[in-house]
């Protein structure tokens, strides 16, 4: 099927990959009838100009800004109005605000320091009961057997069945039968004790843990001076037995986890603003007024993404100017062609990634005949 000598009037473009980090090439999607209109075999300006020569009419042109699609688009299209994405312009600005705080590392280290001090851990009135072994947990399952087979036999007794008829019925041994109705209740198994080299060096271990000492490193090393020849584990385990819950598992609210304070985690949160980092943040914009206004331009910047806001554009850059974003909104001045275009126009690249997903469940599926001839062919043929 040969692909049309027109170009569609709203086309989208963007890159896929061979193989991760492998070389490029050009998906091209017309956005009006949603499908592919071709495919090119690398993402080279040139390549691209030459697809927009042999193929006129394009009146929009949605792209990521920062490769080499726009300068194609207007060299060899220069009537068609250029789309920024807005996807690709909320992932630029994340990048400009993760730069923007890396040199304040030690701010937000500092304020995460602050407010971890400042919380007051939830008390507990019930302890914790420790979660069950797959040991314990299979020890119970066996009991509950034996305990249903032991009221089966009791009961069978009871409507005057004999202790044959009952083993045989039950396919029990005799012998358990007739035990089991000598009893005047469930017989419940002893735990088996099997003796242990730490066993002679209970009664001071059990003097020392009174004292407070828990740590079985240090009472193991203790031991040692007192002749035992053991490993660590062998004490650890033996204290576990001993001690369950209160050694291997704090009675007490764990400590909360360090608050991670990368750049990057930071700007998810700066962006996003849950409820549950509000005193973080506001620890964070107390100690540097210069990240508070940073943080309020980089939200701004979303919502008249989100809103599509026209009107809020030229106020954002003044703002802009004077915080850490600077050149980043210099940088969409350079296109704000496109940029104002993308507040203006509907059109976006989120079905060209929709696309390019689709192109990349072809082409594993293809395995090592996926020769760019033949995928292009099923690209762009396919429903």
């Amino acid at each position: 099927m040969a692909t049309q000598n027109r170009s569609p009037r709203v086309l989208g473009m963007d890159d896929w990959a061979w193989r991760k980090g492998h070389p490029y090439g050009t998906i091209l999607c017309d956005l009006e009838a949603g499908k592919v209109v071709d495919l090119l075999p690398d993402r080279e300006a040139e390549t691209v100009t030459q697809w927009f020569s042999a193929h006129p009419g394009t009146e929009i042109v949605s792209c990521d800004r920062a490769s080499a699609y726009a300068e194609a688009a207007r060299k060899a299209a220069p009537q068609a109005v250029q789309v920024a994405d807005r996807r690709h312009l909320l992932r630029n600005l994340s990048e400009a605000l993760k730069n923007a705080l890396a040199p304040h590392h030690r701010i937000l280290t500092r304020a995460a320091t602050t407010v971890d001090a400042t919380k007051t851990p939830e008390p507990s009135a019930v302890p914790a009961a420790p979660t069950p072994t797959k040991p314990i947990l299979k020890q119970q399952l066996n009991r509950d057997r034996r305990q249903s087979r032991y009221e089966q036999v009791m009961e069978l007794a009871r409507i005057g069945m004999t202790k044959r008829r009952i083993a045989r019925q039950l396919s029990l041994d005799r012998r358990t039968v007739r035990r089991w109705m000598r009893l005047d209740g469930f017989p419940e198994r002893k735990p088996a004790h099997r003796s242990s080299s730490v066993d002679i060096f209970a009664d001071y271990l059990d003097q020392r843990w009174q004292q407070g000492c828990h740590n079985g490193t240090q009472l193991w090393r203790e031991m040692q001076t007192q002749g035992f020849r053991g490993k660590h584990s062998i004490v650890r385990h033996w204290l576990a037995k001993r001690h369950v819950p209160r050694y291997g598992q704090s009675e007490q609210v764990p400590k909360p986890q360090p608050k991670q304070t990368s750049p990057r985690q930071v700007v998810w949160l700066m962006l996003t603003e849950p409820d549950s980092e509000r005193r973080y943040l506001e620890e964070i914009y107390r100690e540097s007024p210069l990240i508070a206004a940073t943080a309020r331009v980089a939200r701004e910047f979303v919502r008249i993404i989100g809103n599509r806001d026209r009107s809020a554009w030229n106020n954002w850059l003044d703002a802009a100017q004077t915080t850490a974003l600077a050149s980043f909104a210099t940088h969409l001045v350079r296109d704000q062609d496109a940029m104002v275009a993308a507040l203006n126009l509907p059109w976006s690249n989120g079905q060209v990634e929709g696309q390019v997903h689709r192109l990349k469940l072809i082409k594993r599926s293809m395995y090592g005949r996926a020769k760019f001839d033949l995928l292009r062919i099923r690209v762009i043929n396919s429903a």
